[in-house]
């Protein structure tokens, strides 16, 4: 009577329960897959906005246009006028107060003249009315002269004082914007590291709630592998069966069974 062998390769069996454990570990951990919220893990909250620093600077952006009331005063500084703001407030009271004296001393001069008048003889004569007066012309004259250049000098000091003012007016608006731009450029660069030491955090924070939400997969992975070495590098065991073949006399029954299920299935033929 002939035989039936079978033959199956199977791992041992600790490897076999190993495989069966990962793939446990492996449905779970992939259904936890599915449950994460990946807005947790990427997303605007992982980029560094501007910090203090740079806001700071933004907002001074605004100072750079700071020269234009240094520019408004300058030319409030040009114009024929412009000098009367600086005009010493005492400056009349000199120019009274010279040529009072200088009337003083005119006047003075007089009794000298009229004292070579007599020596002369010409005393109350036309002449000496004529010398007196071409004194008192030329006197007059000389006055005025003190006078005009009294005030061209008050008038001198103070342009010189209103031409200072403009320069260093216009200085100002020069520097304004050039200070404002430094100070600037130092809250920016200082802002700029400032911002990207907190990117670092933040990155360092993604990579931290990546790692911990993949985690678990990562050492499913890990034992996948760990098990498909084993597989791999571990002969596998052989295990036969042998199972005697069917006798004639079950062979014919399994026949007539197999035939009497067709009858019932078809049906018994009707009677007319």
């Amino acid at each position: 009577m002939a035989e039936i062998q079978e033959v199956r390769q199977r791992p041992a069996e600790f490897i076999e329960a190993l495989g069966k454990t990962y793939a446990d570990e492996l449905t779970k951990t992939v259904g936890g897959l599915k449950q994460i919220d990946v807005s947790k893990l990427y997303g605007p909250q992982f980029v560094a906005g501007p910090g203090a620093l740079t806001q700071q600077a933004e907002a001074m952006a605004g100072g750079l246009g700071a020269y234009q009331p240094y520019l408004q005063r300058a030319e409030a500084l040009t114009g024929p006028t412009a000098y009367q703001q600086y005009m010493s407030p005492y400056q009349q009271d000199v120019i009274a107060e010279t040529l009072r004296e200088y009337d003083v001393q005119a006047q003075r001069g007089i009794p000298g003249l009229r004292a070579q008048q007599v020596a002369a003889g010409a005393f109350g004569q036309g002449r000496g009315a004529v010398q007196e007066a071409v004194y008192g012309a030329e006197s007059d004259r000389n006055r005025a002269a003190l006078q005009a250049q009294l005030l061209q000098q008050g008038f001198g000091q103070a342009q010189q004082l209103a031409a200072q003012q403009y320069q260093q007016q216009m200085g100002l608006a020069q520097q304004a914007p050039a200070l404002a731009g430094q100070q600037i450029s130092a809250l920016t660069a200082l802002g700029t590291q400032q911002q990207a030491r907190q990117q670092a955090e933040l990155e360092a924070q993604k990579q931290l709630q990546y790692q911990q939400a993949y985690q678990p997969y990562q050492a499913t992975q890990a034992l996948g592998q760990g098990v498909m070495g084993l597989i791999s590098g571990y002969p596998a065991q052989t295990q036969q069966t042998i199972a005697p073949s069917p006798s004639g006399l079950q062979t014919g029954l399994g026949v007539a069974s197999t035939l009497a299920g067709i009858y019932n299935l078809v049906g018994k033929p009707k009677l007319f």
